[in-house]
């Protein structure tokens, strides 16, 4: 299934699987007002890898929250990366830019190829008097 974050899903940020990969008191941000620290960005290859913050092997990409009231700073899962999808997106849009110049450069290329051909042909049924 594609999504995007642009879509309705009633603005979930974050996975509910972080409950599990990490204890209680890192989920702070459950049951106290929170600030982002750090924005969702994709998490390093060690960290998915070693299984070294547990909000990592879920969806491979994570937040830092500051808990105002314990003042904590923990990692909490979420699900895509704005930017890192809009880059991707514009890649994808110019690579089909790119190719739909290409196909109609090819279309144009071959439409004279044949509108000689058939010039031709008809110039020499023209000239054999058919």
């Amino acid at each position: 299934m594609v999504e995007s974050h642009w879509a309705s899903g009633k603005n979930k940020s974050h996975v509910g699987s972080s409950e599990k990969n990490s204890t209680d008191e890192n989920n702070c941000w459950l049951n106290e007002e929170y600030e982002i620290v750090k924005e969702c960005h994709p998490c390093t290859d060690f960290e998915i890898t070693s299984k070294s913050i547990g909000v990592c092997v879920a969806t491979h990409f994570k937040e830092l929250l500051k808990c105002r009231v314990s003042g904590k700073i923990v990692s909490r899962s979420c699900d895509k990366v704005a930017w890192l999808e809009e880059r991707n997106f514009w890649i994808f849009e110019g690579c089909m830019f790119v190719l739909g110049l290409i196909s109609t450069t090819i279309v144009f290329a071959r439409q004279k190829i044949l509108d000689h051909q058939m010039l031709r042909r008809v110039q020499r049924q023209l000239a054999s008097g058919v």
